[in-house]
């Protein structure tokens, strides 16, 4: 994500979203839509992301670069490249996420827990984790899960109706974090209403549709909003939470699970694949 200082999104406390440099999939720098890599043969190489990290140098616009304190282990700050930093920032920063309220994620991979440990930062007293495995309900508590809903017993109620006989009335804050827009709806379906907040942080194929009743939006008077990068500026927000991990409040350390040289990247995304991690550190130094 960029942040250029400039333009009006960036100067306003209520938007993360550039708009001199906007966040798309490119190949190229994003001030000049040329590339700065070629291989040994002087074919073009192409940038991935505005970052094109998988190479021991690279190449970053200013914009998208953030200045960290060095005492902080790389192994750790680069958690918050993209992923810890979504969820935490999605329960912080996008819903401000209130003390003594109720949470729901719909997705306990890494960002639905991350977004657990923003919640639990945020006060939250109850946050409700919603997945098919029932192992991520162990690994979630410490990161503050208290309640666990797997789909596949909840005999003949919908996921939204048990979490709505769990909190009477429905949790304040739902998070999607899979990407899939029956999972938003759900979402939508069991967040309280009058003030029920939904944040979608998943990423859906780029054709699909939500459908949801207009009687629901209108009478729920409920928020449905998208959060990318987690609402984080980064030249600011990043700073904030790597002071909060070198202080033992927010934890990053118990997001790794695995940490690989480069030369075994394949064996990185087959436990990826697999669900054998949460998060996987690659090292691209050959010390």
């Amino acid at each position: 994500m960029s942040q250029c200082g400039e333009c009006a999104d960036c100067r306003s406390t209520k938007s993360n979203l550039c708009t001199k440099l906007p966040f798309k999939v490119s190949p190229f720098m994003p001030r000049y839509e040329t590339s700065r890599f070629t291989d040994l043969n002087g074919e073009v190489l192409y940038h991935f992301l505005f970052v094109s990290s998988f190479t021991e140098y690279t190449v970053v616009d200013i914009a998208h670069v953030t200045k960290i304190d060095p005492a902080v282990t790389p192994s750790r700050a680069c958690l918050l490249g993209c992923g810890i930093s979504t969820g935490v920032g999605a329960a912080w920063r996008t819903a401000n996420v209130e003390e003594g309220s109720t949470v729901a994620i719909f997705g306990l991979g890494s960002i639905g827990l991350a977004v657990a440990e923003g919640a639990r930062l945020c006060g939250a007293t109850r946050i409700i984790g919603v997945d098919v495995n029932q192992q991520k309900f162990e690994i979630g508590k410490k990161f503050g899960l208290t309640d666990f809903v797997d789909p596949a017993n909840c005999e003949n109620k919908s996921v939204s109706q048990v979490i709505i006989e769990m909190t009477g009335g429905g949790a304040d804050y739902c998070f999607e974090c899979v990407g899939l827009a029956s999972l938003v709806q759900e979402a939508y379906a069991c967040c309280r209403k009058g003030w029920g907040k939904t944040v979608v942080l998943g990423v859906d194929k780029p054709a699909s549709l939500v459908s949801l009743p207009s009687q629901e939006i209108l009478h729920g008077g409920k928020n449905l909003m998208g959060s990318l990068f987690g609402g984080l500026k980064p030249k600011s927000d990043i700073p904030l939470l790597l002071n909060r991990y070198m202080d033992k409040e927010l934890q990053l350390d118990e997001f790794v699970t695995h940490e690989v040289r480069f030369e075994d990247i394949n064996k990185a995304f087959d436990l990826l694949i697999e669900g054998q991690c949460l998060r996987c550190v690659i090292s691209m130094c050959n010390e």
